[in-house]
């Protein structure tokens, strides 16, 4: 087979795997066409240039996804939903005692909970590959470990193959996960390519994993899988959404008969300062 056509057929396999799934890593991909990442890196540059996909940190995503598939930039995410994230925040809180290893992607409503952990816990060692969680989590008398690698500006994170690697070197007590999306039957979903990785290794290497998610990400779905329901032990959301709700306590209850231990926080027990972030 001529190089040309070796490089079409590569070309159509990495839309075809694009169509199914959303969205893929280099590695991935590199995997999948049995070439090498480099190969794979210059086959989807390729295709970006002709607008037939879009280059994330890390990978590549289909080019003509719906919107809401996509990752909002931390700064939109950081004034949605406000209230339901204090009371997560305030909930999750109670989960953490202090002298414990825990882990905190870069999330926001995870910002929420270290602008908490700063002031009512102590001796923490918390790890995590988030800038603003590193520079919130230092107000306080805590630890603090910065998994480095490829800054992502979107995210406001550190992802990558160097991030990756190091945090394969962490074991913690707790992991506490943010999601773009979730389904109580399959589990979370997000659209940030290079952030997920992070999140599937540190759930590996936790004692339990902490889902903070609030009402309205029930019943969606975003580009990728990251963790599977199975993954999860403990789900902290809100109890803002009432009847009109996404997430309903049909889904609470399957999240409870797959073992998972489901926290509510409610407007009353939780307050926590507004970021100016």
């Amino acid at each position: 087979m001529s190089a040309p056509k070796r490089i079409k057929n590569r070309a159509a396999l990495i839309l075809q795997i694009l169509e199914s799934q959303g969205a893929a890593s280099y590695e991935t991909l590199a995997q999948r066409l049995h070439v090498s990442t480099m190969t794979a890196r210059r086959d989807c540059d390729e295709l970006a240039k002709s607008g037939k996909i879009i280059k994330t940190i890390g990978g590549v995503q289909q080019a003509q996804a719906q919107p809401f598939l996509y990752e909002n930039a931390v700064g939109e995410r950081i004034a949605t939903n406000q209230d339901e994230k204090r009371v997560i925040a305030a909930k999750a809180l109670s989960l953490i005692k202090n002298n414990q290893t825990i882990f905190l992607d870069g999330g926001t409503t995870n910002l929420f909970l270290a602008k908490l952990i700063a002031t009512q816990r102590a001796g923490l060692t918390i790890v995590t590959n988030s800038a603003l969680t590193c520079l919130e989590s230092s107000k306080g008398q805590n630890t603090i470990i910065g998994i480095g690698g490829e800054y992502d500006p979107l995210t406001l994170s550190f992802v990558g193959p160097h991030a990756e690697e190091a945090a394969r070197t962490f074991f913690v007590d707790q992991a506490f996960f943010t999601t773009k999306a979730f389904l109580p039957t399959a589990g979370t979903f997000e659209s940030a390519i290079g952030a997920f990785r992070i999140k599937q290794i540190m759930a590996e290497r936790a004692v339990e994993a902490v889902l903070l998610v609030d009402h309205t990400k029930f019943g969606q779905r975003a580009l990728s899988k990251v963790l599977d329901i199975s993954q999860i032990h403990h789900v902290v959301t809100d109890d803002f959404g009432g009847h009109t709700s996404s997430c309903t306590a049909a889904d609470l209850a399957v999240l409870r008969r797959a073992g998972i231990e489901v926290h509510l926080g409610t407007p009353e027990n939780a307050y926590v300062p507004a970021t100016n972030s």
